[in-house]
């Protein structure tokens, strides 16, 4: 039992005031005074501190008054019996392991029952981990605001000092990566700030989450078009993740550095970053994200002009991830063919990829831009067959997922088609208003 639980000056009130809470609990329903639990080896005024929690009883002197109380050991230091604990770190682990096979669904639950249980009997190390847990595959599931619900309660529960600085910068990453999928950029870049200097000014290893605040801080910054900030970060995430044996945390680094790559121009640099991560995800077996990188690899081509070795790419990252059942992800795929054929002269094949994405984005808040860029693709499509009423609400529909997501490069690219479908009406002056909006827009932009 001694080596179970370990005592240290931050967190030795908390703990000890919940020891002496439990052990109060337990001794009156064993109907025992605090004469009688004594046993003569104690004083009662001894015994009542350590109930207060004033007093912090050594590991033989928990053990003893357990077996006075017929207890386990473990069911006075940490809530649960040792036989409890060891179902619910099974059933934790379990869940754990599903999340990092992208089981995500499937762990919900698990996590949900421990969590329950946890709170229930107070243990809080097994509560933290089931609340982070769950809440991060939930945010996986799109389920953006239960997520954000359960890392909010994780994110105060963290702040109990038996918790390390690792474990609070951790919960404020996760939360921070519902925040930007929640599109409250700034929110979230506050938070993968604080997670970064908790984990920076902690003795603990911590080096791959790290790594991951700045990938995913960087993905903040690309949105807000600010290139300098976004490369910044996926460089010193490479030079960590370099230094990991953690091939699926380079592997994200490093389709990371080729997007960034990408908006910036460096398309050579951005396919050599994407080879290196689609070979990681093929030695990980993770086929979804094989598919993801055949997209942005079909993206990077078509920009090298190659188009119809670019229509191979996609159309084969929306085999696999068709096959794979990742339906939005699939849709994202569909769009990029779509925008291929509007700037190939093929504008009803581009109409029929683009409403083929949307039916199957649906309404998810977590895919906004998506829907955005499916919705400004049709547009354009619309546009070229002459069909400028629908092109015109489409378009408008596009304008307004953009502003949803603060999107200010995408909301332009929406007034520059608008404005195009005002010039097919003679409107010069709408034309006029529009394209002056985007590119002042554009102008007032960091880049």
């Amino acid at each position: 039992m001694g080596g179970r639980e370990h005592w240290h000056d931050g967190e030795h009130g908390a703990v000890a005031v919940e020891l002496g809470s439990r052990l109060r609990k337990l001794r009156t329903s064993a109907r025992m005074t605090q004469t009688e639990l004594a046993g003569g080896r104690f004083s009662k005024e001894y015994l009542s501190q350590i109930e207060r929690g004033k007093t912090r009883p050594t590991a033989d002197t928990v053990a003893w008054l357990a077996e006075r109380l017929d207890v386990d050991p473990d069911l006075l230091v940490t809530g649960i019996s040792s036989r409890e604990r060891e179902r619910w770190e099974a059933m934790l682990a379990r869940a754990e392991a599903l999340s990092e096979q992208y089981e995500f669904a499937v762990a919900i639950p698990e996590f949900a029952e421990v969590r329950e249980a946890a709170r229930a009997t107070g243990a809080k190390e097994l509560e933290l981990r089931a609340l982070t847990g769950e809440g991060w595959a939930r945010l996986q599931e799109g389920e953006l605001n239960d997520a954000a619900a359960l890392l909010i309660e994780a994110r105060a529960l963290s702040e109990d000092a038996r918790f390390s600085d690792i474990e609070r910068a951790d919960v404020l990453f996760r939360l921070g990566a519902c925040r930007y999928q929640l599109s409250s950029i700034t929110t979230a870049i506050g938070l993968f700030d604080s997670a970064l200097e908790l984990a920076e000014r902690s003795e603990l290893p911590n080096d791959l989450l790290r790594a991951q605040i700045f990938r995913w801080r960087s993905r903040c910054y690309r949105r807000q078009r600010d290139w300098q900030a976004a490369r910044e970060d996926v460089e010193r995430a490479l030079e960590l993740a370099e230094g990991l044996s953690d091939r699926r945390a380079a592997a994200q680094v490093y389709f990371q550095a080729s997007l960034v790559a990408e908006r910036e121009g460096h398309w050579v640099l951005a396919r050599s970053y994407a080879e290196r991560a689609r070979a990681y995800y093929e030695e990980l077996a993770d086929r979804e994200n094989v598919g993801r990188l055949l997209n942005n690899l079909g993206g990077l081509t078509y920009l090298l002009g190659k188009p119809d070795k670019a229509i191979e790419y996609l159309q084969d990252s929306l085999r696999v991830l068709l096959d794979e059942g990742v339906d939005e992800e699939a849709a994202h795929v569909i769009t990029s063919l779509a925008e291929i054929y509007v700037d190939t002269d093929r504008p009803a094949e581009a109409e029929t990829q683009a409403r083929r994405a949307l039916e199957m984005l649906g309404t998810r808040a977590d895919f906004l831009s998506e829907i955005g860029t499916a919705q400004l693709t049709l547009g354009r499509a619309l546009l070229e067959q002459g069909r400028l009423e629908e092109a015109q609400e489409t378009l408008a529909a596009a304008d307004s997922s953009f502003e949803q997501v603060s999107s200010t490069s995408h909301r332009a690219a929406a007034w520059v088609a608008l404005g195009d479908v005002a010039a097919r009406r003679g409107d010069d002056r709408e034309a006029a208003r529009l394209y002056r909006r985007a590119a002042e827009t554009l102008q007032d932009f960091r880049f």
